[in-house]
């Protein structure tokens, strides 16, 4: 590995406690790019978190975020979007800060006593949601202005929750962190200088238009047989974060009380489709090779874990079916393979 990967400079970005987060990737994302010719425009096609693209955005350049995910796009709002002075939105978290809590649905649901075990958040914290998260929507904001306010909500959540990181399980005993109070901060905002799109929806509606450098990171699911699908999919995962977002009180089930949106039987992205086609080759494999086909870009790069379906040569097949694969860089701390088309 290229000393100059190890060792890049990196702008400030922000995130939760998240299954496919790219801190670590950062660095080699950055490297790779700095070294291509003539890139102006970029997509993050699986945005998450954002963290890859608040990156790009603060590299300068024009930056189109995309998931199907509605904390996706309300992170990418917060970062990519909001333009108003920090003491506009201080002002409003101060606020909320200030307000008594009490026991509304999420405490209900969600909310657990220092005698009780497996619940994500201490009741303390979850009543301060309540109050918090019913007062967000009585106040006039227009939605960037109100993503910012809940990405603040959200980054302070994730530091009092009793998880591994996601919800699809709880600890069996409360982790330090969920003593804490729930306090809400000011997100680590930037200035918008570059242009940049906020898209909320499926991949391929996202590729109609043409970018200098993609960078895909899909989901991958789990290569695990036995796995229920909806287990290792993001709308499992991160059912409370779709829920504070929305606060919409779904119907609920199970012992974690996941949303029923988030149900096996409930369709997901099909690049988390554990099943095969008619073929006999893997759904989710195909999508790649769809999605690498369709986009239009002068350098794709695709990072992929080896626990999903595809394999590294079904992943070379592809990409030299569809250009020309430059560098391939394989990362042991997470097992994932870097792939650049050119």
């Amino acid at each position: 590995m290229r000393d100059l990967f190890g060792h890049a400079e990196l702008p400030t970005t922000e995130g939760i406690k998240y299954t496919g987060s790219k801190l670590k990737l950062l660095p080699y994302i950055k490297g790779i790019v700095d070294e291509l010719p003539e890139v102006h425009s970029v997509l993050s096609g699986f945005s998450g978190t954002t963290r890859v693209s608040q990156m790009f955005a603060q590299l300068g350049y024009d930056t189109a975020s995309n998931d199907i995910s509605v904390w996706s796009k309300t992170f990418a709002n917060c970062y990519l979007m909001s333009k108003k002075k920090d003491s506009y939105y201080q002002q409003i978290i101060d606020h909320l800060n200030s307000l008594k809590g009490y026991e509304g649905w999420f405490s209900q649901n969600y909310g657990g006593r220092e005698s009780e075990e497996k619940k994500p958040f201490q009741l303390k914290n979850t009543k301060k949601l309540d109050a918090i998260r019913d007062e967000i929507d009585k106040l006039d904001l227009n939605t960037v202005d109100k993503d910012v306010i809940l990405t603040s909500l959200i980054l302070a959540l994730d530091k009092v929750d009793s998880t591994l990181g996601h919800y699809s399980s709880y600890l069996a005993k409360w982790s330090p962190r969920s003593y804490n109070d729930l306090h809400l901060e000011l997100p680590h905002r930037f200035p918008i200088t570059t242009k940049n799109k906020v898209i909320k929806g499926d991949v391929f509606d996202a590729i109609h238009c043409t970018y200098d450098f993609v960078y895909y990171d899909p989901p991958y699911g789990s290569n695990n047989e036995k796995m229920p699908p909806s287990r290792v999919r993001y709308a499992a995962y991160y059912h409370i974060w779709t829920t504070v977002i929305l606060n919409d009180r779904p119907e609920l089930f199970g012992k974690v009380k996941r949303r029923c949106d988030s149900r096996d039987t409930q369709s997901a992205s099909i690049f988390e489709e554990f099943r095969k086609d008619e073929s006999g080759h893997f759904i989710a494999m195909q999508s790649i090779k769809k999605l690498i086909e369709q986009t239009k870009a002068h350098y794709i790069l695709l990072s992929y874990s080896s626990g999903g379906r595809a394999t590294k040569q079904e992943l070379i097949d592809i990409i030299n079916e569809n250009g020309t694969l430059k560098s391939m860089y394989e990362i042991d701390y997470k097992k994932n393979v870097m792939a650049g088309i050119y």
